[in-house]
Formats: structure tokens, C-alpha cells, sequence
């Protein structure tokens, strides 16, 4: 798919639409809506990344500044996952859902690097840009597994959260020798 990056943010703003106005018309509640908004939001999310991440490890070792396609894929999963943030809060002040600090330290790090990617991600080493990339996978992986284990306040374990984690430890396993491969090989020509 080649997409503008104006088509591509239209798709996504839509798609964030689309959720919240399905999740409004199947729930009884506001609460509910928001509850089940976040959770979509946030898979839409997840979809978003991992094709930005792939947009990453096979354009190695193009730049960032270069590849456009991966810079449109960065801008629309940092939208998105603001969206999805949205989404989130007021699903925790609807719900009353408690936050801990120290658990919500590394995810406000990864929302921040987020934001900032489409900024200053081109402008940085590729070992900070993988960076970036693991440790957003990381803080995802986390939330999966804490969804499978049952330790999210409204949300019971489902096959969708294995199968994310699964999912996500492949494509970060895969895409990482994919990169360091081609380093390889760019290393070794004379």
C-alpha cells in the first residue's frame, strides 16, 4: 500500500471514529464505551506499530529521513496512540480505576518517545532508534502480558492478548536479525 501521509492519517482519525461510535452504539454506558473504545484503540495501535516497525527493519539502512513511507507510519502511529490515550484517561476517570505511579512511569516514557519519534527520530543513531523501537515493543509486550495474567482492572484474559504478545516477540525477534543482518553485510563489503 502507498498511501500519502494525508490519506494515511485520514485512515487512522477514521478508524479511531469508527471504534468509538461502534463501542457507543453496542454499550449500555458511557463507562463502557469508553472501557471498550481503549482497548480497540489501543489494538489499532498495536497494528500501526508493527508496520511502522517492519517499515523500520526493511528499510535498513536507509535513514529515517530518507524513508519516507516509515516517517508517514511514524506520524500516524503517534496520532493514533494520542488518540488512544484519550481514550485511555477517560476510561480511568469514568471507571475510577487506580493508577500506580511506578507502573505508569515506563508507559508515560513510551507515550513520550512516541510523540517525539516523528521529530527527532531521524536524527538519531540507528542504536537509538532501535532504541525506540524495543522499548515501545517492551512497554506493549508488558501490557499484553498483564492483560493474559488477569492484572487489568476491566479487562479479562482473552486469546487476543497472547496472541499480541506472541505477535509482537516474533516481529522484535524477526526485524532485529533482519537489521543486524544487513549491518552485517554492509560491514563486510569492501
Amino acid at each position: 500500500m502507498n498511501f500519502s501521509l494525508k490519506k494515511l492519517l485520514l485512515f487512522g482519525v477514521m478508524a479511531e471514529v469508527i471504534i468509538f461510535f461502534f463501542c457507543h452504539l453496542t454499550q449500555p454506558s458511557l463507562e463502557e464505551t469508553f472501557r471498550l473504545s481503549a482497548r480497540y484503540s489501543g489494538r489499532l495501535s498495536f497494528g500501526v506499530f508493527l508496520v511502522a516497525f517492519y517499515r523500520f527493519a526493511f528499510g535498513h539502512p536507509k535513514q529515517i529521513k530518507e524513508n519516507t513511507k516509515l516517517h508517514h507510519w511514524l506520524i500516524l502511529f503517534a496520532v493514533v496512540h494520542v488518540i488512544h490515550f484519550g481514550f485511555l484517561a477517560t476510561n480511568v476517570i469514568l471507571n475510577e480505576i487506580p493508577i500506580v505511579p511506578l507502573k505508569l512511569a515506563g508507559g508515560a516514557l513510551a507515550y513520550l518517545m512516541i510523540v517525539l519519534a516523528p521529530l527527532v527520530l531521524h536524527k538519531l543513531k540507528l542504536g537509538w532508534q532501535l532504541v525506540y523501537f524495543y522499548y515501545v515493543s517492551l512497554v506493549m509486550a508488558i501490557t499484553y502480558l498483564a492483560r493474559a495474567k488477569g492484572d487489568f482492572e476491566g479487562a479479562e484474559p482473552f486469546w487476543f492478548h497472547y496472541l499480541a504478545l506472541g505477535v509482537l516477540i516474533l516481529a522484535s525477534l524477526f526485524f532485529g536479525y533482519k537489521i543486524f543482518k544487513t549491518k552485517r553485510e554492509i560491514d563486510s563489503k569492501p
